[in-house]
């Protein structure tokens, strides 16, 4: 079975939130005053999430990925992820951490089923990323990702490029693909919290390329159908990848195959829009065949495109951490 949208894409990625809490605070994220917390009766069960998984699968959703908050701050998320895997006709299943709790838990990852990790990682300076995440310890972070390389899990490193703060540090980042099998990744600053000025960070998808390409060859690698948002190239010779996700300059909508679903149940089109079902009144029913329905409405309300550019920033603002990355 299929999900394909008003505009003729392929829906095959979901993005499940088991958490809006998280064990760091990064700036782009959440304001500096923290969020409110959900609380736990507001949040799914394992049971629900489970339960949503596999009427997504059932569906035409073909990879899922866990996130967070931080989703290996949840207990029980281990056997939680196992049974993920071993639903019938799901290909990929992927989990997006930010790494502080990775090196205790890379190995159990693996077993689990995880296919491979996305690891945030927006600075190689041990000050610059506690200044982005207020305080998180870098140490904690790079030994987490030995863990993974040592257990064999794949890894893709998310880089936040925001100018004056980290921007200097791209070809360092660039250089890692050389000699490991890692996936950088450089991403577009998103004004998700609307603070007055973001525009100040904002460096371009198109500028990143320009400076790598100052000092690499670039060779274009090609996409496959379960892949995100970027655009990837490789140094040639190096183990690795690099990749460009531009959510602002240059949009990926058109090629968007996602929706998303928060930890307290709403199921959503896009990250800058509110349009969406609230899935728990479903949950509540029972109804699994009324639960596939609901995802299948959030397809069609899924925009042609989203409207957040330099020049324009309409949403409500929002705290990624709550919505799920």
């Amino acid at each position: 079975m299929k999900l394909i949208d008003r505009y003729g894409r392929k829906i095959n990625y979901l993005r499940l939130s088991v958490t809006d809490r998280c064990n760091m605070r990064c700036r782009y994220c959440m304001p500096a005053h923290g969020v409110e917390k959900v609380t736990h009766d507001d949040v799914l069960s394992y049971e629900e999430l489970y339960r949503i998984s596999q009427a997504a699968v059932t569906t035409g959703i073909e990879k899922i990925r866990v996130t967070g908050g931080e989703p290996l701050v949840r207990k029980g998320i281990v056997p939680f992820l196992e049974r993920l895997s071993r639903i019938d006709g799901l290909k990929q299943l992927v989990l997006t951490t930010n790494g502080l709790m990775l090196d205790e838990m890379a190995y159990d990852l693996k077993q689990a089923g995880v296919k491979h990790l996305n690891v945030s990682l927006d600075s190689l300076n041990a000050n610059t990323f506690a200044e982005v995440t207020r305080g998180a310890n870098l140490v904690k972070v790079l030994a987490g990702l030995a863990a993974a390389e040592r257990v064999g899990l794949p890894v893709k490193l998310n880089m936040v490029v925001m100018r004056g703060v980290n921007d200097h540090e791209i070809e360092r980042f660039a250089e890692l693909t050389r000699d490991k099998p890692l996936a950088v990744r450089f991403i577009e600053y998103m004004p998700a919290l609307k603070e007055p000025g973001w525009q100040k960070l904002s460096l371009s998808g198109h500028e990143v390329l320009e400076r790598l390409g100052e000092r690499y060859r670039l060779d274009a690698v090609d996409r496959h159908e379960l892949a995100g948002p970027a655009c990837e190239y490789r140094i040639p010779g190096a183990k690795g990848t690099i990749g460009v996700i531009t959510p602002i300059t240059g949009h990926f909508c058109k090629s968007c195959n996602r929706i998303r679903v928060t930890s307290t149940g709403k199921a959503r089109s896009c990250l800058f829009s509110e349009k969406g079902v609230d899935l728990k009144p479903i949950l509540d029913s029972e109804d699994q065949l009324a639960l596939q329905g609901a995802l299948r409405t959030v397809v069609t309300l899924k925009p042609d495109m989203h409207n957040v550019s330099v020049d324009q920033c309409d949403h409500t603002a929002f705290a990624m951490s709550n919505i799920g990355g």
